[in-house]
């Protein structure tokens, strides 16, 4: 199973995604994630044996209690790009509110996690939506501009719970699916 865990954006900002999406579309080499599937991933585990999912339920259940985290507001907004604006690889909407929580969230996951074998991520963790991916840089220029010009909003939601994702990948793109949900008391 490919793995990760995330925050999962509602249903309700599926089309302010959608419609900042459609500001970058002549942008060539952008490949736009299915707006219909953004989230914020707290951490990526990558394959999993599926014997080991208990334990992993158990530690992430664990986690998200020691994180003391309370359900939560978040904006989504403001752009940038990893890892830089001379290279663009990801385009992401990022966090106005909630990144405190969010990275809160994310230490308590990654300290449970690389004790149980998984790697720990390789970069600064910040919290953020991916809503393209570059594979190219024909439009590079038009990204550049308007990540530098534009300070969107993409909208406001509660947090009150985490998930454990499955990651299908198809020929149309990743399908994602929740194995488990981790509720915030």
């Amino acid at each position: 199973m490919r793995l990760f865990v995330s925050v999962d954006l509602p249903d309700d900002l599926t089309e302010a995604v959608a419609n900042l999406q459609a500001e970058f579309e002549d942008a060539s080499g952008l490949n736009f994630t299915d707006p219909e599937q953004t989230h914020v991933t707290l951490t990526f585990l990558g394959d999993v044996d599926e014997d080991r999912l208990p334990a992993l339920e158990r530690e992430l259940s664990a986690a998200v209690d020691g994180a003391d985290v309370d359900p939560f507001p978040v904006r989504y907004g403001g752009l940038g790009v990893f890892p830089s604006l001379e290279y663009i690889s990801v385009l992401w909407v990022g966090t106005e509110t909630g990144g405190e929580e969010l990275t809160r969230l994310h230490e308590a996951i990654e300290r449970r996690t690389t004790d149980m074998g998984f790697e720990a991520e390789s970069h600064e963790f910040t919290p953020h939506v991916t809503i393209a991916r570059m594979d190219h840089a024909g439009g590079k220029a038009l990204v550049q501009e308007l990540v530098e010009e534009r300070e969107p909003t993409i909208g406001e939601t509660r947090v009150d719970e985490i998930r454990l994702t499955e990651s299908t990948l198809t020929g149309g793109g990743p399908v994602y699916s929740t194995v488990t949900s981790f509720p915030l008391e």
